[in-house]
């Protein structure tokens, strides 16, 4: 079965994305919450299979400077095939004349980025809501 994309939050079941983002496994993330971080992204790819949907991502732009990429998810059926990379090139397609695009990943997932063009920055620094568990979790260093 083919693939239907689309590139707007109109008619987003926000319950299923939050789903999505579930089984994937990315954490939880509220309906409310994804509908108003889609909302506010510039870029978004929602991808659909039968009528389901099995793959999202978004990326936050400026139009200019900054694009950056985040929340990718794909179905566990969907993994492991080339879904993910595709969105991650929608979105970089999308995002295309700006002067850096910036993904963030989930820690242990940037050999896959790598791959796709992506490079470590060395200059990114970040403040988490929850320090400890960004700690905790790799994403950020004590130093």
């Amino acid at each position: 079965m083919a693939f239907e994309w689309k590139h707007s939050s109109e008619g987003v079941d926000w319950d299923a994305l939050s789903h999505l983002y579930r089984i994937a496994p990315l954490g939880e993330k509220k309906p409310a919450d994804l509908k108003v971080v889609f909302s506010n992204s510039l870029f978004k790819s929602f991808v659909y299979e039968g009528g389901q949907l099995v793959g999202a991502g978004r990326a936050l732009a400026d139009g200019m400077d900054c694009s950056y990429i985040c929340d990718i998810a794909v179905h566990p059926k969907h993994q492991g095939v080339g879904l993910g990379k595709e969105i991650v090139a929608s979105l970089v397609g999308l995002s295309k004349g700006h002067k850096k695009i910036i993904l963030y990943a989930v820690a242990g997932k940037e050999p896959f980025y790598r791959k796709l063009g992506f490079r470590r920055m060395l200059t990114a620094m970040a403040i988490f809501r929850n320090q400890e568990q960004a700690l905790q979790s790799g994403l950020i260093s004590e130093n």
